[in-house]
């Protein structure tokens, strides 16, 4: 009779089993949304092209008839002289 008490659990190793098992469900619950999230991830490897330059955007204009020669050449002009320390 000597260890009568030894293999029954006392309500701490029940706590312990309770966290455990919350753990053990929120790693699993965690993961699969990790998965699921990686899954549906957008994977566009085209790399992104930088917004043009100012002085790309004026000859674009220009290109496009949206602005005449004299505006653009004082535009471009300006866009310089802003540019230059």
């Amino acid at each position: 009779m000597m260890y009568w008490n030894d293999h029954d659990m006392s309500g701490w190793g029940y706590a312990w089993m309770s966290v455990g098992m919350l753990i053990f469900w929120a790693l699993v619950i965690g993961g699969i949304a990790i998965a699921i999230r990686f899954a549906i991830a957008d994977r566009d490897t085209t790399p992104r092209s930088a917004s043009p330059s100012p002085q790309e955007l004026l000859a674009q204009r220009f290109a496009r008839g949206e602005i005449d020669e004299t505006e653009y050449s004082t535009r471009l002009a300006a866009l310089r002289a802003a540019g230059a320390p």
